[in-house]
């Protein structure tokens, strides 16, 4: 059986597959019948349903003004974990393919003054469509934008306006963390009502994160493409069975100490959408009733861990938890 998700799905058309950049390439959605497509904000992002059973996220990249497409980019990934190999090989103009609806984790904050964007590579993808945004809105900004080399820097046609303007810098490192964007430079002074936007590699965030500790509560906002360091996510030996119930069945199981939710869900034939597994990319996000979740995502927000949880990773500090399925 097929659990009831908090995410809803739908069949779009592939219009067309395009070179961006060195093993970078953009996938554009559009309704199979023409329609406008459910909106979304910038920063959010979908699901793509893969040949083989892969779920994989992408960023959307174009304007959330945009009603009849969503665009995502994907970096050709050979020693990845198929997904970006599945796209790029598998998808092609004319079929189509099952996605998610949109959603987001990483949201332009509502009172900003300035906002201050910080890509790199592939991350760049959400903050294109968060600069269509800013731009629209006639708000103050400025990108930080990292890559290898030109040849390998995605939407460089469309940035070249903003550099020209000043409200754009884009740094090739050639590969050498030796001559990476000096963040502690860049991020040392924070302007009055400013806010920090940064997505790309663990290594560029984790060095995002430190340049930036003294930025004000809640001024900082990131997307991971993977769970990186977060010790929330390992498991340790305070952990202990719990027992779950499904609401809509009345079933109950116990999750030993040493399986997962989503283990003991599909044990039982109930098999709920999973990707990452580590509780960063949010496909598994399901709604409890009852209960006190003990949270292990890098997802979810404090308003959205009052209704739902992460089942791939999250468990229960109480002795049973009631789910939504």
């Amino acid at each position: 059986m097929n659990a009831p998700s908090a995410i809803a799905k739908l069949n779009v058309l592939v219009r067309s597959v395009t070179y961006l950049a060195k093993d970078i390439f953009s996938f554009e959605f559009v309704d199979p019948t023409g329609q406008a497509l459910p909106g979304f904000t910038a920063g959010s992002h979908i699901d793509v349903h893969l040949p083989g059973g892969l779920i994989r996220q992408y960023s959307l990249c174009n304007d959330q003004d945009e009603t009849h497409r969503y665009v995502v980019a994907v970096l050709r990934e050979p020693n990845g974990r198929g997904g970006s190999m599945a796209m790029i090989e598998a998808v092609r103009p004319g079929t189509t393919v099952t996605i998610s609806t949109p959603r987001s984790n990483f949201k332009l904050a509502p009172g900003a003054k300035r906002h201050v964007f910080l890509a790199g590579g592939i991350g760049i993808t959400p903050i294109m469509s968060m600069i269509a945004a800013v731009q629209a809105q006639k708000q103050d900004f400025h990108l930080y934008y990292c890559s290898r080399s030109a040849e390998r820097t995605a939407f460089l046609d469309v940035l070249n306006p903003l550099i020209a303007k000043g409200l754009a810098t884009v740094h090739h490192d050639g590969g050498d963390p030796a001559k990476s964007l000096d963040l502690k430079s860049v991020l040392r002074e924070q302007q009055p009502g400013s806010h920090l936007y940064y997505c790309g590699p663990n290594g560029m965030l984790n060095a995002a994160e430190a340049a930036s500790e003294h930025w004000a509560e809640g001024t900082r906002h990131c997307e991971r493409f993977s769970a990186g360091s977060a010790a929330a996510l390992v498991p340790n030996e305070s952990d202990r069975p719990f027992e779950i119930t499904l609401a809509k069945t009345g079933k109950n199981f116990t999750v030993p100490a040493d399986r997962s939710i989503v283990q003991v869900l599909k044990a039982n034939g109930i098999i709920v959408d999973t990707s990452c597994e580590e509780g960063y990319c949010g496909t598994c996000m399901t709604r409890y009733l009852d209960g006190e979740p003990l949270h292990r995502d890098s997802v979810l927000d404090e308003e959205d861990r009052e209704e739902f949880m992460m089942v791939c990773c999250s468990r229960a500090k109480s002795a049973r938890i009631t789910l939504d399925l």
